[in-house]
């Protein structure tokens, strides 16, 4: 698979949720999944680094669910995806010597998920009669499920 593909679909997984996609990505680098010695993204592998993200991922699954959240598309939340999105997808193109075409191509895709995914949750939670939480969980667990897929194909 495309190595901009694969940056591509990692920052859609940003935009679905921001700290998935990092959380998956260190992992993989702490796994050896991916190969990431001697590079400037080398510090993702590092001993503590995956639980700090799987912390901050967890600490946004909870948040997700409070009513009191702000939706994604506010430029705070929009903003962090983006960077999120591109700085996961430049590590991702790191691997393949192409880190600038991952950082683009991991901003685009966190832009077709956020949006995205905003569209995809309105839309279900109104068909289900204005049941946000199982959508909400739906949506974790595509983005959980997505993040590691993209992350076991660049291995």
């Amino acid at each position: 698979m495309s190595i901009y593909l694969l940056a591509l679909l990692i920052g859609v997984v940003a935009g679905l949720r921001a700290m998935t996609a990092p959380a998956a990505v260190s992992w993989a680098a702490y796994l050896d999944w991916l190969p990431l010695e001697n590079s400037w993204a080398a510090f993702m592998g590092y001993r503590f680094t995956p639980y700090v993200f799987t912390a901050l991922a967890l600490v946004e699954l909870i948040a997700d669910q409070l009513p009191s959240t702000p939706s994604r598309k506010v430029p705070q939340q929009f903003g962090a995806r983006i960077v999120s999105g591109a700085f996961c997808g430049a590590i991702i193109g790191t691997t393949a010597g192409a880190w600038i075409g991952g950082l683009i191509a991991g901003a685009v895709g966190a832009i077709i998920g956020t949006l995205g995914g905003y569209e995809a949750r309105k839309r279900l939670v109104m068909a289900t009669g204005g049941k946000d939480f199982p959508i909400a969980i739906l949506e974790d667990a595509v983005a959980i499920t997505g993040a590691l897929l993209i992350v076991s194909a660049v291995a």
